[in-house]
């Protein structure tokens, strides 16, 4: 006797790789699972079925797929779930792997796939008298379709990247002048001591990055280097140079400012003017990536209060928030944005920040209480590998469209369309094209 286990069965086809499966339930110790694997390899040698082997990475999973139990964007979707840290990310995987991405792309090549049947049936049979249904007509009739869904494709690629901004994490880059405050500021957001913090400009020399689950999406916060061109130590050249590329990363560019002082001030906008980008871009001109946020926080309160008070405060907690303060409505008319205040010394507005965070994500991603159900339901580009098939689709109707192809020409780019999109899901089948045109058109009755 080995164990007492659970021995479950699954009759292909309808287990989850397709074939017949067996499950062992076992008591996991290192003794009870080798002992098993001795006996199936000795069962194995007795009836000549070779040596039985732990499966690979991924294995069952392949084997569903090459079945046909699941399509490559159910397969990525189990991946995601198995790796999913936030709700977010969690609900968009679901949604995934449930065939919400292979239902639509199945869709729009179920479109490609009867129009390219449609214009091999011009070809074919076009000259034939016999075929009333089938000549020049049949083929102009396609462009509307056509025409459609190119749109209907443009509209999925103008998602802001939501879907993989969910997947990867949305980046955060807290920036600024030396010793502004920003390794206190990250480790107040995180709840833990993960910067070193110290009164030395120029401490933090490399990126101290921090994953965070703020409201269900999963976030990487990165507290950089400061930012300055007076210095010739090259490892804070270094920390300087990748400071700027974090900042170039970042869907969310939180710029933070020491106010204690007028030459702060100053260098510090300087440093937002050159390195800060815009928030938006004109519509036309935008590129194809998310649209970034820009925030601006003056930290260390403490002192500011201490040094220039404001006007008398109406209740305690605007002693720090208030936006009466000069210098905050010096720093606002600058950079044209409300600034947040904190005071990591007294703990002072971060509850602030955080929802101000919360905002910025939940524009990023199109959320709202109002449209949170449908986005529930959209369907979302989650992959680059997605987003290539869909562009070269595009590119391929857009020949079509053209209209100065001719008709073997034209037939050729629908089928390259076709081919990109059953490169999404893995279904790459040009003969079902066949029973189309027999359907249709109703050829050889």
């Amino acid at each position: 006797m080995l164990d007492k286990a659970l021995v479950l069965w699954f009759n292909g086809p309808k287990s989850f790789t397709g074939e017949d499966v067996v499950e062992l339930h076992l008591h996991g110790s290192r003794a009870v699972i080798s002992s098993v694997f001795e006996a199936m390899n000795r069962i194995g040698e007795t009836l000549n079925q070779g040596v039985i082997r732990p499966a690979e990475k991924g294995e069952f999973t392949r084997r569903a797929f090459e079945n046909g139990k699941m399509d490559l964007t159910e397969v990525e979707g189990l991946n995601d779930l198995l790796h999913a840290e936030t709700s977010e990310q969690r609900k968009q995987a679901l949604r995934q792997m449930e065939g919400a991405l292979k239902v639509k792309y199945d869709e729009w090549r179920g479109v490609l796939m009867k129009c390219l049947a449609h214009t091999e049936a011009v070809i074919d049979f076009g000259d034939d008298d016999r075929e009333d249904d089938i000549d020049d007509g049949a083929m102009t009739a396609l462009y509307p379709l056509v025409r459609k869904m190119r749109d209907e494709l443009l509209h999925h690629l103008d998602d802001n990247r939501r879907g993989e901004i969910i997947r990867e994490g949305v980046q955060i880059a807290l920036v600024g002048q030396p010793n502004a405050g920003k390794s206190s500021l990250m480790n107040a957001l995180a709840r833990r001591p993960a910067a070193i913090v110290s009164p030395v400009a120029g401490t933090t020399r490399d990126i101290v990055e921090v994953r965070m689950d703020i409201d269900g999406v999963p976030c990487i916060v990165r507290d950089t280097a400061g930012l300055r061109t007076d210095t010739n130590d090259p490892i804070e050249q270094e920390g300087i140079r990748r400071a700027r590329e974090a900042l170039e990363q970042a869907q969310i560019r939180i710029f933070v400012v020491d106010p204690s002082s007028s030459e702060s001030i100053e260098t510090a906008m300087q440093l937002y003017r050159e390195h800060i980008t815009p928030t938006t871009v004109p519509d036309g001109d935008r590129p194809d990536g998310p649209v970034f946020a820009k925030m601006l926080v003056c930290n260390k309160m403490d002192l500011l209060t201490k040094s220039s008070p404001p006007p008398p405060p109406s209740s305690e907690e605007e002693a720090v928030l208030s936006s009466h303060h000069p210098v905050l409505q010096t720093l606002q008319t600058a950079t044209g944005l409300m600034p947040f205040t904190t005071s990591c010394v007294r703990g002072e507005g971060l509850t602030a920040l955080e929802t101000g965070i919360k905002q910025e994500i939940d524009r990023l991603l199109q959320r709202s209480a109002s449209s949170s159900s449908s986005a529930a339901e959209s369907v979302l580009i989650t992959r680059e590998r997605h987003r290539g098939h869909v562009k070269r689709c595009i590119g391929h109707l857009n020949h079509f469209l053209s209209g100065y192809l001719p008709m073997d020409a034209a037939a050729e780019e629908l089928r390259l369309a076709m081919m990109e999109m059953g490169k999404v899901t893995g279904r790459v089948d040009v003969e079902e094209l066949l029973d189309i045109i027999f359907r249709d058109f109703c050829i050889g009755k």
